[in-house]
């Protein structure tokens, strides 16, 4: 039977109830529709099956040889039972099915799913006075949606919606919106030349009358041109045209009983004659999330009459759509690193140090002192009160800016850098003395298990400072005059010409002939007199001095995440580098299948690895490779049987070769 036959079929009631409607003789159309309970339908996209058939004839060969697990041959043919033997026979056509089912499996790709339906209106419902109105509403997961309406309106229906707007246009049209045609001007002019001869004057010369004259021909004759104007004012008609402005809305309710719809509508198509069935091909595309299996879609509809609503259908039975993902095939197995851990730790930190010109004694009030050594004491204290690592010693270098000779900025660096570590040896000392004299309660069990309650002071290692200098600070003096933006270019250029010189004391003389010297000495060489901090530690309890451990992967567990969340752009930003199977899941998904097939023909040959290698090579057109990938992945594992029916590639080769009709292949 053919696909055509096989709907005409299930549409022959129809054909019925509308012989019946034609004898119905004095009977209203609408009674007859009530009493049938008629109502539109939905149906699958017979369009999308008909492709999927050419798809599923379309072959490059009738026979393809595959191997068992035994590594035998096996031929595999298009073919169909043959319903006296049960034998299968060698065939090139394939009988349509009857579009009857209320189902259909369709594939997730690029995070989106297309849902394709049929809106079948029978023409015993359509007549040119009525519109028809239907409403598909989605129903996924736990949310619904009203999707896009589609109207079907009569012409005698459209006629009469037109005639509305025309009536009102003709209304609106009647309103004046210019006041001065409700005044008599001639009466206005006669009087203005009887009784404001001057004003009149005025006027006749086209000179504008200011507000001052205006004011003064009031005060004159006690008139104000306005008075005037509102005396010779026709106030009925005035009042009347009012009277209209207000009743806008009124009239338009009147006149426009069944307004045009634009917003919201996916279709509103107007129909000449009702000689046959409506059938509206509906695409809706949706995007995935996770967790979602299915999409259900229903059906409701009203038949409207003018401006009144006259029958109500009953909501059709659901369409159901099952979305198949490649997500499902995600491996979550969690994945870890190789991770070294050094037993000695090192943390650094610098701070800038106002010292007065010539000295290393530290003032603390001193420009931002009393900032930057509080940050340094807060830095102390928590490496101090770190539980995992304790401190062994502080290497303290203090740098210095080139003015002066470079070996008493040497010297007097070595003194700053002293100075900072007795100030902090001390802080240090009386920071562990306050802490000490905090006593804490132990809880001990001795060995007949009886706890009691001891008190215990914490302990300090000792720490160790070395200090040092490290000279003048040129590098750093370098970087700032290269980002500063208030030095000219050639003020640049001459500051690394002067830098070729070797001796760092010409060098200091050369610059100070340059006029800006002074910039430079007033605002970047003092952020050249840093200190800067060194912290050894060592964490508590090891002994070794590398310890071999594992950390969780977590970049690639959120491009796991993403995966099943569907978000596949983000997926291979994470996964990228991987190349592993859910690499190429990531891949497969956005369709790049030339990417995913070098990653997956050098994995182990899972049945998962099968499956996906069978999809790829059905997408190339390839058939032999993909029927025995995917007979491989289903001898292994019996799941893929039927997973296959919710891919359409491989629906495509199980359709065409009748791969699940015989087990033996299998």
């Amino acid at each position: 039977m053919s696909s055509n036959h096989g709907i005409n079929h299930c549409l022959a009631p129809v054909a019925v109830i509308s012989a019946f409607l034609l004898s119905c003789g004095p009977m209203k159309k609408i009674e007859a529709v009530r009493q049938q309970e008629l109502s539109a339908t939905l149906a699958l996209s017979r369009n999308e099956i008909q492709e999927e058939r050419k798809v599923i004839a379309a072959t490059r060969r009738d026979t393809l040889t595959v191997h068992d697990s035994d590594g035998k041959k096996i031929l595999i043919m298009k073919a169909v039972r043959d319903d006296e033997t049960g034998e299968m026979v060698a065939t090139d056509v394939l009988d349509a099915a009857v579009i009857t089912a209320r189902f259909r499996n369709v594939a997730e790709r690029h995070g989106r799913v297309d849902l394709r339906f049929e809106v079948i209106v029978p023409s015993s419902m359509q007549d040119s006075k009525w519109q028809l109105r239907f409403y598909p509403d989605m129903f996924m997961m736990e949310d619904s949606l009203r999707l896009e309406s589609v109207f079907i309106t009569g012409e005698d229906y459209r006629k009469k919606q037109i005639r509305g707007y025309e009536l009102y246009n003709r209304y609106l049209s009647s309103i004046i919106t210019d006041s001065l045609a409700f005044v008599n001007l001639r009466n206005v002019e006669i009087f203005i030349q009887r009784n404001l001869p001057d004003l009149y004057r005025f006027k006749c010369d086209s000179t504008v009358v200011t507000d001052e004259q205006a004011a003064a021909f009031e005060s004159r004759w006690g008139l104000h041109e306005k008075e005037i104007i509102e005396h010779y004012t026709n106030r009925f008609a005035w009042r009347y045209n009012e009277m209209k402005k207000e009743r806008k809305g009124v009239m338009y309710a009147r006149y426009v009983k069944a307004p045009i719809v634009t917003e919201g509508i996916r279709l509103d198509t107007v129909l000449r004659n009702s000689d046959g069935d409506f059938v509206y091909h509906y695409t809706q595309t949706i995007k995935t999330r996770p967790r979602l299996r299915k999409v259900d879609i229903v059906l409701s509809g009203d038949i409207y009459e003018a401006d009144q609503r006259i029958y109500s259908m009953q909501r059709s039975a659901p369409l159901t759509f099952y979305i198949s993902s490649l997500s499902a095939f995600v491996d979550g197995t969690e994945r870890y690193l190789s991770h070294i851990v050094e037993r000695q730790v090192s943390a650094n930190t610098a701070c800038y140090v106002d010292f007065e010109t010539g000295k290393a004694d530290i003032n603390p009030e001193m420009g931002h002192n009393g900032t930057e050594l509080g940050r340094i004491r807060r830095n102390l204290c928590q490496l101090l009160d770190n539980r995992q690592l304790e401190m062994d010693s502080i290497v303290i270098a203090a740098s210095a800016s080139p003015e002066g000779a470079e070996k008493a900025n040497i010297a007097l660096s070595e003194k700053r850098a002293g100075s900072v570590a007795d100030y902090f040896g001390r802080y240090i000392r009386h920071y562990r003395d306050s802490v000490r004299r905090l006593e804490g309660l132990v809880i001990t069990v001795d060995e007949k298990g009886r706890e009691s309650l001891a008190r215990q002071k914490p302990s300090f290692p000792e720490i160790s400072f070395r200090s040092r200098s490290n000279g003048e600070n040129w590098d750093m003096l370098s970087l700032l005059v290269d980002q500063d933006s208030l030095l000219s270019p050639s003020d640049v250029r001459s500051y690394m010409r002067h830098l070729q010189e070797d001796d760092p004391d010409r060098r200091e003389a050369a610059l100070q002939r340059e006029p800006y010297y002074r910039y430079l000495r007033e605002k970047l060489y003092p952020r050249l007199r840093t200190v800067r901090f060194d912290f050894y530690l060592h964490r508590k309890g090891m002994v070794k001095d590398t310890v071999r451990t594992t950390v969780l992967d977590t970049v690639y567990m959120k491009g796991v995440a993403a995966l099943r969340d569907r978000d596949y752009p983000k997926a291979l930003e994470y996964l990228r580098d991987y190349k592993d199977f859910n690499t190429a899941i990531a891949y497969v998904s956005m369709d790049y299948n030339a990417s995913a097939m070098a990653i997956l023909q050098k994995l182990e040959r899972t049945p998962q690895v099968n499956y996906m290698l069978a999809l790829l090579y059905a997408r190339n057109e390839d058939d032999q490779k993909a029927v025995q990938c995917y007979l491989d992945a289903c001898r292994e594992d019996r799941s893929y049987v039927f997973r296959g029916n919710l891919d359409p590639e491989i629906y495509t080769l199980i359709q065409r070769y009748g791969l699940n009709s015989n087990e033996e292949e299998i």
